[in-house]
């Protein structure tokens, strides 16, 4: 059921008017006595779920008695970040999900299931895991917030994936991730009903019904003069809230070009992107746009390590972003990545397979640490003096010398594709 519904390519929600949707929603639901709130983290600081969930503490007062940033294998937030994104909210509310430890089971997707969808890609079965607080914390309202956007493991970001990826377990995000990797990333970015999609909708169906969640769901583009326009907000507690968001986002996200690019520059937020588990956005969400012999330049002050869980970053570094028959060989032949299948489709995900090069530029990472994981250094100070963020505009930037690049402020708000790539 939907409870509020608004957006169109050329809408532009104000700060009043996400409120006020927020409040309507939560007036539509009738009397809640326990809450919790299942935002992102500070990782997704622009998708205004920090103002939904400021909004619904606002509405609901004393009755939220959590809030669970859905962090996945993310780091903790920090008290700055809470206060950041989450202004004026009672840090004594805020939860950490343990991942490795604190999840329970609510069943499993058959592997007869999981390998048609994937069309063999991968012989397995699926857990549906989550957090135990949202089976053991009585809540009447679980109200899941978050942005709808282009995604390379499930097409589109946000819905089920909130919970079953962002709250849930080891094994289950490592096999929904590898899922995606095996059946191909650009076969399922920018496509709402993708493989893992359909593993999450039917955990969703079978394990799922007893929780009262509702998604809150937002779609953003850029406003034309370097900012952001929210473009949608929409709530309820079954997919079409999703198909709605996955519609608008497909229009306003999705970028579709002509010819392929030969030189492309991304910027990271240092306040954003602290890892290449999270930076690499700058590769997956502009791979499908790059020409063959492309070059692809990523300017990276902030990041200043390759996983945000210490076990990963050490299997990134061993193992390096080195292509899917290497990375699949790895699997097949080491115990401990075949353990850890969300980073080896991560280093699947990372790589060009060759067919572009990637030069990161990193604020805290050695020369040696980059080459050693598989891509090109570039130093950062050199490279911003060159490509100056500030003369920069999102799109085609000619710069003296007749040097021809496209520039992305943030990969995170799109997805960029040439027609021949597309498909």
């Amino acid at each position: 059921m939907l409870y509020f519904a608004r957006g169109s390519v050329s809408d532009q929600l104000t700060p009043a008017d996400l409120e006020a949707g927020i409040a309507e929603a939560c007036a539509r639901l009738g009397a809640r006595r326990r809450v919790l709130l299942v935002p992102p983290d500070i990782t997704r600081f622009h998708s205004r779920a920090g103002d939904m969930a400021c909004a619904a503490w606002r509405h609901y007062g004393d009755r939220v008695k959590g809030v669970l940033p859905a962090l996945g294998t993310h780091s903790p937030m920090t008290p700055p970040q809470i206060e950041r994104m989450y202004p004026g909210m009672p840090q004594a509310l805020f939860k950490v999900h343990d991942w490795r430890e604190g999840v329970r089971t609510l069943g499993r997707v058959p592997a007869d299931f999981v390998r048609e969808v994937s069309e063999g890609a991968v012989d397995y079965d699926w857990p549906a895991q989550v957090d135990h607080l949202l089976l053991d914390g009585d809540f009447d309202l679980i109200f899941s917030l978050g942005q709808v956007v282009p995604h390379e493991v499930v097409g589109m970001a946000n819905h089920n994936k909130n919970i079953f990826v962002g709250t849930g377990g080891p094994e289950g995000i490592n096999k929904s991730h590898y899922l995606g990797a095996a059946y191909g990333m650009e076969r399922i970015m920018g496509r709402a009903i993708t493989p893992v999609r359909r593993v999450f909708d039917y955990a969703s169906e079978h394990f799922a019904g007893q929780l009262p969640i509702v998604y809150a769901l937002t779609v953003l583009s850029g406003d034309g003069n370097g900012g952001l326009a929210l473009r949608g907000l929409y709530i309820g507690d079954d997919a079409e809230c999703f198909r709605l968001a996955a519609e608008l986002s497909l229009k306003v996200n999705f970028h579709l070009l002509e010819r392929p690019l030969r030189k492309v520059v991304v910027y990271l937020d240092p306040h954003e992107y602290k890892s290449t588990w999270l930076g690499n956005k700058s590769i997956y969400r502009t791979r499908m746009a790059i020409a063959d012999g492309g070059e692809l330049i990523v300017l990276a002050p902030g990041v200043k390590e390759f996983g945000e869980d210490a076990e990963i970053d050490r299997l990134i570094r061993r193992y390096g972003y080195k292509g899917t028959p290497a990375t699949q060989a790895a699997v097949r032949a080491q115990p401990e990545l075949a353990a850890n299948l969300s980073a080896a489709a991560h280093l699947i995900h990372g790589s060009s397979e060759g067919r572009f090069s990637i030069t990161y530029c990193p604020g805290h990472l050695s020369r040696a640490e980059i080459e050693g994981a598989g891509f090109q250094y570039g130093e950062l100070a050199a490279m911003r003096r060159r490509y100056d963020i500030a003369k920069l505009r999102d799109g085609p930037n000619s710069l003296p010398g007749g040097e021809e690049i496209f520039y992305i402020s943030n990969p995170a708000l799109g997805l960029w594709a040439s027609r021949n790539r597309f498909f």
